[in-house]
């Protein structure tokens, strides 16, 4: 039997490491104004997992409330932002994708909220875009 497919990541400074077994369940850029103000960046790219699937493997993160039913962690050595977690969607966890050791291996296949996107951010990347998310509506394109 073939072992489980294991994907493991951590902060830039080493102080935080993970790890995720299997697939995600879904790879996306985000384009909220909340993901942006979080890692200062036009969009976030999250993959999401079962909850029970991702271990924090060394240390602890910190958590911050953005907004009501939301925690992020990040490594309060560093400052690298690690994980999104929401009521919203309480059994998983929306891991980022540059994280991970080997970011190369999750392929997006979506934008939302891009009703939020940056005017100045143009993207030909032929991916599906959802004003928010693709449980809240068809396809904008």
């Amino acid at each position: 039997m073939a072992a489980a497919l294991t994907h493991e990541g951590g902060c830039r400074c080493g102080a935080i490491r993970f790890r995720v077994e299997g697939e995600p369940r879904w790879v996306a850029h985000c384009h909220c104004a909340d993901c942006r103000r979080a890692t200062s960046a036009a969009l976030a790219t999250y993959a999401g997992f079962p909850r029970e699937r991702f271990t924090i493997t060394r240390g602890e993160p910190r958590r911050y409330g953005s907004s009501p039913g939301v925690s992020r962690s990040f490594c309060a050595i560093c400052g690298t932002p690690l994980t999104y977690e929401g009521a919203r969607w309480a059994d998983e966890v929306h891991v980022f994708v540059c994280a991970f050791d080997a970011p190369e291996t999750f392929r997006p296949t979506a934008h939302v909220y891009t009703e939020g996107q940056m005017p100045w951010l143009h993207l030909n990347d032929g991916l599906r875009r959802f004003a928010k998310t693709s449980a809240e509506g068809k396809p904008l394109s």
